[in-house]
């Protein structure tokens, strides 16, 4: 069985421990923010980009049928979805890609609908490109979050919405979606003929008795763009090599205009590779992963619910982020100075998804237990 390799970060110009660690003094600081793992990724991806070193050449390249096939096999063995080598696009991200398509497919002042709190970027990517943001709450219950789908549905309308970015599972609150609940937004969005993309990126990270269902599987509209990565699952965001996948003909030669346009309609070697590796053979170390991720979740939740009972952490179904409510403690103005200042942490901040979620952080767990530990610790000292 393959070892899990945890690595110390620090002076590696990692952007989520070294580049926000420059304004403190404190050399402990722990960063448990920016969503990328701090464990070396799969044995078979490293030699696979040693050989590809070794060789020395790196002059321009394209995907091998392997970076095809083992994508093609990996969804079908994981999620039983059917994809066709012909809807496969490339992007250097999934952030990158739903700028594309929101600047390719609405137009300026155009809606767009998101369903707070969710991931900074997708309002980022309405706001920046002059569009409308229109927001569908998530209805939290005690930290069980569900769709309020009278408000999804009329905000469509009231608002004559072009575009639904889907997180699927969702980024922060850690929900899978249940087919019920994907058919009916995908139900609501047909009616209207709104262009949905989902955001899959996280869908290997699934737990327990949870499913991932591909939207694409769920319904046959066809007005879908699916986006996913083996940057997130594998730890190779550095790399810059995201899927995208359109299987309907006319919305995929829009795609394929605008990246032409833009000149980004292709990758570089080291992400084809690792891409292909990591679909092939990768599957046995991100078990582990999946593994460590949970075991630091249900650590952080017992440990510190049982000493602050009214700390509410959402249940994990998805991703590897836990989603924490410090209201009961701290207010608004107290969370960025009490994590960062007092206990020498970095989280996601709860305002930066959403205009409700201010005594809220997005914890990291894809880290070593003793990370999580001394989170834990540093804490309960403090709080």
């Amino acid at each position: 069985m393959e070892k899990i390799i945890y690595r110390n970060r620090k002076n590696t110009n990692s952007y989520k421990w070294d580049k926000i660690s420059a304004k403190y003094k404190d050399g402990e600081l722990i960063a448990a923010w920016v969503a990328d793992m701090d464990f070396a990724t799969a044995k078979c991806v490293r030699e696979s980009m040693k050989k590809i070193s070794d060789f020395g050449a790196f002059g321009y390249a394209y995907a091998g049928d392997d970076y095809y096939n083992n994508f093609i096999k990996w969804e079908k063995t994981h999620f039983n979805h059917e994809i066709k080598r012909e809807w496969i696009r490339f992007s250097t991200g999934v952030v990158a890609a739903i700028n594309w398509v929101v600047q390719a497919f609405t137009s300026e002042g155009d809606a767009i609908i998101i369903q707070t709190p969710v991931y900074h970027q997708f309002a980022e990517s309405v706001t920046s490109n002059n569009r409308k943001l229109v927001c569908n709450e998530l209805v939290n219950k005690n930290g069980n979050y569900s769709i309020d789908m009278a408000d999804f549905e009329s905000k469509i309308v009231d608002n004559n919405v072009k575009l639904f970015i889907l997180c699927s599972p969702h980024n922060p609150v850690g929900r899978v979606w249940k087919k019920e609940e994907l058919s009916a937004m995908m139900y609501v969005c047909k009616k209207y003929n709104v262009l949905v993309i989902s955001d899959e990126i996280h869908h290997d990270f699934v737990y327990g008795e949870n499913k991932h269902i591909p939207t694409m599987n769920i319904t046959n509209y066809n007005n879908l763009i699916m986006m996913t990565s083996s940057t997130k699952t594998f730890n190779l965001a550095a790399l810059e090599n995201s899927i995208i996948i359109i299987k309907d003909k006319a919305l995929r030669d829009k795609y394929d205009s605008k990246t032409a346009n833009i000149h980004e309609s292709s990758g570089n070697i080291m992400g084809y590779v690792a891409a292909a590796a990591a679909f092939g053979y990768g599957n046995e170390w991100l078990e582990q992963v999946k593994n460590i991720i949970y075991s630091n979740y249900l650590y952080m939740k017992k440990t510190l619910t049982k000493k602050y009972p009214k700390l509410v952490i959402s249940p994990l179904e998805g991703t590897y982020l836990a989603w924490a409510d410090f209201g009961a403690y701290l207010k608004p103005t107290q969370i960025s100075d009490f994590f960062e200042n007092k206990c020498g942490i970095i989280f996601n901040y709860g305002e930066s998804f959403g205009k409700n979620s201010k005594t809220f952080v997005r914890i990291n767990l894809a880290t070593s237990k003793k990370n999580i530990k001394e989170i834990c610790d540093r804490i309960s000292k403090k709080l």
